[in-house]
């Protein structure tokens, strides 16, 4: 280490000059530019004619209201106040917040100390004109400052990087809102399909309780033999056994709805009057093409941000190759309650020079480590668009199977109906034996089940067309990202000064939900 200082006359026109040299010198390291996805521009996702393009069409950001489900619009709402994940992410902003105040505050004077001491001193001297014993009382107070100037950009680069973290935070916050819209949406949804499922078997239940009792009298009186009986009665609890298996979904639901609501698990008043019923949405509208969509999700945006951090990181780096240039200075008192000796006033100023000469093997190897960061950043950009844009295709073709896949359950299910109807006419003519009427209960249990279960995947994929389009997030206020409540108790602990207050900053690559 090399540690120099000059006179406090040379002192003022050396730091004129060093101010004037940062103030011109451009930080080290590299500009942060997003990566440019080639294909992008020309990616035009077939969607499978699920979706249409409307400039007035209304922007996905409360695509659940398309639904027109006020239970749903509630649980939701309640879900964006309550949710413990998006609290969290709510209280990262406010930490990347911080730590951003942190940064900022390196580009002012770093060591502001003031030390004083006092001490009671007791001397017993041994010859000398001085010999015998004395009592006497010192004092030191100084008051230090240094000021590394930012020659090579080392705290701009902070500055940069710790901004650039408070937007990767804002856009986390605005994911997680994606993510759980749609978990919300996805088990409500789960639940009336469940409920459906369960009316399903109870009906079947009820029918083939029927049967079971007609084939119990007919062998009674013995007419039928007891086969029939066994037989009917087999499928009979086949079926009731199927609906503890609904009614345990059910449960784990709705509880699965508990915790995203932040509540114990219990029972759930919202769901008290939900039935099984279905939304039957129309075509899909959007104002936007996918591919501007996709850019200004939630996770591709954080992607971005997070690449601009580590990007900033790798100057931070290379400015530790180089001197550090500080003005330093210091205004110092020390004093006696000897007569002998008087009272002592300092002031002491200058430049100063560090310089980690021998340390380039460490240093060096660090800013690899930083630009090894940067590159994985960036890859996990790409896979993060890569990733966006197959959740789109997958999704919208996932709404056109399980589409076409409803038509052929529904036209299958018309034609077990009229099987059970046909079968049942014959046995009671004696054309036909029971097990073909048992067979039928059977395929219209089956089909009937089929086609509650694939609305609800229909349903699902709906949601995660959406999801996948980055739809589900809205602009935030510091009341929505933390309750006035655990803004009371963080009052109560710490001095947060206005940062529980203030508005938040926006980022600047996208201040409009989708």
């Amino acid at each position: 280490m090399i540690r120099a200082a000059s006179a406090h006359a040379v002192s003022r026109p050396l730091g004129a000059l060093l101010l004037a040299s940062a103030a011109a010198c451009a930080p080290l390291g590299p500009n942060f530019s997003e990566p440019d996805i080639a294909w992008l521009a020309a990616w035009q996702p077939q969607l499978y004619g699920q979706v249409s393009w409307d400039p007035q069409a209304d922007n996905i950001s409360q695509w659940w209201r398309r639904f027109g489900d006020p239970v749903l619009d509630d649980l939701l709402a309640q879900a964006r106040f309550e949710n413990p994940d998006l609290r969290i992410a709510g209280l990262r902003i406010l930490e990347s917040r911080a730590l951003l105040g942190i940064a900022t505050g390196l580009k002012y004077p770093q060591l502001q100390q003031i030390n004083a001491s006092g001490a009671y001193v007791s001397e017993y001297i041994d010859g000398g004109p001085s010999d015998g014993h004395r009592d006497y009382r010192t004092g030191d107070a100084a008051f230090d400052i240094q000021w590394e100037m930012d020659f090579w950009g080392r705290f701009r680069r902070g500055i940069e990087s710790a901004d650039a973290a408070y937007f990767a935070s804002v856009a986390n916050q605005r994911d997680v809102q994606v993510l759980l819209m749609a978990q919300v949406a996805i088990l409500y949804y789960g639940y009336k399909t469940t409920l459906q499922r369960i009316d399903i078997a109870r009906d079947n239940v009820a029918l083939q309780e029927r049967s079971l009792e007609i084939t119990r009298k007919l062998f009674e009186s013995g007419q039928e033999s007891e086969l029939d009986l066994q037989q009917a009665r087999t499928q009979y609890l086949a079926t009731l056994a199927s609906i503890p298996d609904l009614e345990l979904d059910l449960v784990r639901q709705r509880n699965a709805l508990c915790a995203l609501l932040g509540r114990a698990p219990g029972d759930l008043p919202e769901l008290a009057n939900v039935d099984g019923r279905l939304p039957a949405p129309g075509q899909i509208l959007l104002r936007e093409m996918p591919a501007n969509l996709l850019l200004r999700r939630p996770d591709v945006r954080r992607a971005a941000w997070q690449a601009a951090s580590q990007s900033a990181q790798v100057g931070v780096a290379l400015t530790d190759l180089y001197p550090a240039i500080s003005l330093f200075g210091t205004v110092g008192w020390s004093g006696n309650s000897l007569d002998s000796v008087g009272d002592v006033s300092r002031l002491v100023a200058g430049p100063a020079l560090t310089w980690n000469i021998f340390s380039y093997g460490r240093l060096e190897n660090n800013v690899r480590v930083q630009d090894a960061r940067l590159q994985q950043a960036l890859e996990s950009f790409r896979a993060t668009v890569f990733g966006a844009a197959r959740e789109i295709d997958d999704a919208a073709s996932r709404i056109d199977q399980t589409g076409a896949r409803q038509n052929i359950l529904d036209e299958s299910l018309v034609s077990a109906e009229r099987s059970l109807e046909i079968a049942t006419r014959q046995y009671q003519e004696g054309y036909a034996d029971f097990q073909r009427v048992l067979d039928a209960q059977a395929a219209v249990f089956s089909q009937s089940d089929l086609v509650a279960l694939n609305r609800g995947e229909h349903v699902a994929a709906i949601i995660d067309l959406y999801t996948s389009l980055g739809g589900g997030w809205r602009e935030v206020t510091i009341d929505d990202v933390i309750p006035p409540e655990v803004r009371e108790q963080m009052r109560e602990r710490t001095d947060w000064g206005d940062l529980l207050e203030a508005p938040l900053p926006l980022p600047p690559d996208g201040g409009q939900a989708p």
